[in-house]
């Protein structure tokens, strides 16, 4: 049960900082994206920002010996850029582009009454089913 609460506070204060920073709204998002246009450079800030909280978070955090609610830190140990990760990557910008939305913004968007963040999460939802299938016809795997 901390454990649960710990992801549920962490994911409030974390859907919290999206909300104030305005970042919910696909709108503001698509004015980053807009140089020619209306251009709004106050996303590079927040990630900036974000980017700046979590590398000394992860200084203090891998200081201990062992997380708080398990028996050891679970960090990514792949380095090599492969097909998927690139596909990936890439869908995930076009998508962001297009829709204005991101998976931690439009999460929070559900909450503030934003009708299309359903449609996104639906079509998220739909996209990662057809994935899991997909890679399970194929049969490639992805090392843990």
């Amino acid at each position: 049960m901390p454990r649960l609460l710990s992801a549920l506070l962490i994911g409030l204060v974390f859907g919290a900082g999206i909300a104030l920073s305005g970042m919910s709204n696909p709108a503001k998002i698509l004015n980053f994206f807009d140089f020619a246009g209306t251009w709004d450079p106050s996303l590079a800030f927040v990630m900036g920002g974000a980017l700046a909280v979590t590398a000394i978070g992860y200084v203090i955090v891998l200081k201990r010996p062992m997380p708080v609610f398990d028996r050891m830190f679970h960090l990514p140990t792949r380095r090599d850029i492969d097909g998927p990760l690139v596909a990936g990557s890439a869908l995930f910008g076009i998508g962001w582009g297009i829709a204005g939305f991101c998976p931690g913004g439009a999460i929070p968007a559900l909450g503030q009454g934003h009708g299309e963040a359903a449609l996104f999460v639906a079509a998220m939802i739909a996209g990662l089913a057809l994935a899991r299938t997909a890679r399970r016809a194929l049969m490639i795997r992805t090392p843990a």
